[in-house]
């Protein structure tokens, strides 16, 4: 069966100055928006942006690598007229560019065709002007491990840098199903992306500023790849890797059965407006914590909540990794003794995203 590889074909059809694509791994998200932005700047010299969260992932080896499958298939051969057959990169830069055989060495078109730009690097492209920036492709803005402090506000700087006072840019974000609780969902107020179905464009328009933001869920490329034989174990998480259904660790549950007797003290992690409820509890001779959802606003105003949000109120703390109460210091011991049990996955995906985050404060 011949595998149907991502399109941008509908997206585009939107309209949107941000057209955020998430799916399952090497389903060809970011070969087409790439080769998109590449045919733009052949056609009429328009640029692009390359925005990656690290500097390592654009720099050296590995950006020299990033257009190594547009190069393979020949397609800049194709659209040149055999002007170029491939990319050089140097110093942030990808040039268009053909090898000489006589001079040993890449001749490269004058001008390059794209830019990199890492959000930990940002503060050395504040003062530069890119004005011929068509595109901008933010690639593997979802992460399932660590976000730089306050990124989305470095992601935004990072845009105004590029666009200035234009409005002709257009923007992609290009991201595996590897974390539903990404912070770019809340902060661009994307209300349904927990529950889009795939194969489907949900487009979020905000006022009357004219703003669109385009989100879509990619289908799986087919029922089955033949890379699927690589990922055939019985694991739950590959299925990511297979289909592009989101990612979710396997975490431990309760123990064994408790009483609200056996609670000992209570409370709260709120993350991505999401509420658990924690109790630590004592059984017999069994003593952790463990958490659920709460589907209900908060009525005790004794007990510990544990919120990114700042607040005034005694009892609410942002950083549960920095006690400041000696009961603070004493359940921060089940987390990291490993004594911590979840209600379901689901819910060890909100607290493991919180923890996540406060490693970063």
């Amino acid at each position: 069966m011949e595998i149907k590889f991502y399109s941008l074909d509908e997206i585009l059809k939107k309209h949107a100055q941000y057209n955020i694509i998430i799916g399952e791994r090497s389903n060809g998200k970011t070969y087409a928006t790439l080769l998109h932005c590449l045919k733009q700047y052949i056609k009429d010299g328009s640029q692009f942006a390359v925005i990656r969260r690290w500097k390592e992932d654009i720099r050296g080896k590995r950006a020299q690598t990033t257009f190594n499958g547009i190069v393979d298939n020949g397609v800049i051969t194709e659209l040149t007229n055999g002007n170029y057959d491939s990319v050089y990169y140097n110093s942030g830069k990808w040039f268009l560019c053909k090898y000489d055989e006589s001079l040993k060495k890449p001749i490269c078109d004058n001008n390059p065709f794209a830019y990199g730009f890492s959000l930990t690097d940002m503060e050395h492209d504040k003062s530069t002007s890119y004005p011929n920036i068509r595109n901008i492709v933010f690639d593997e803005f979802i992460t399932r491990t660590m976000y730089i402090p306050d990124e989305f506000v470095t992601f935004m700087n990072c845009i105004s840098t590029i666009v200035r006072h234009r409005n002709d840019v257009k923007i992609f974000m290009l991201g595996n199903t590897v974390n539903k609780y990404c912070p770019y969902f809340n902060e661009f107020g994307l209300s349904n992306i927990q529950k889009q179905k795939q194969g489907t464009i949900d487009l979020y328009q905000y006022g009357k500023t004219g703003l669109k933001v385009a989100v879509e869920y990619c289908d799986s490329l087919n029922i089955s790849k033949p890379s699927d034989v690589y990922f055939a174990f019985n694991n739950p998480k590959l299925k990511m890797v297979t289909s592009g259904v989101w990612e979710l660790d396997i975490y431990p549950h309760l123990p064994v059965k408790y009483n609200p007797k056996d609670i000992l003290f209570t409370y709260f992690i709120e993350f991505d407006e999401n509420i658990v409820q924690c109790e630590i509890v004592s059984v017999d001779e069994n003593i952790f914590t463990y958490i659920h959802k709460k589907t209900t606003p908060i009525k005790y105003d004794n007990d510990f909540l544990f919120t990114l949000k700042a607040s005034p109120n005694y009892n609410t703390f942002r950083n549960i990794y920095k006690p400041m109460t000696k009961a603070h210091q004493k359940l921060l011991y089940y987390f990291n003794a490993n004594k911590v049990f979840y209600q379901d996955n689901e819910t060890g995906e909100i607290v493991r995203n919180y923890l996540n985050t406060c490693k970063t404060l």
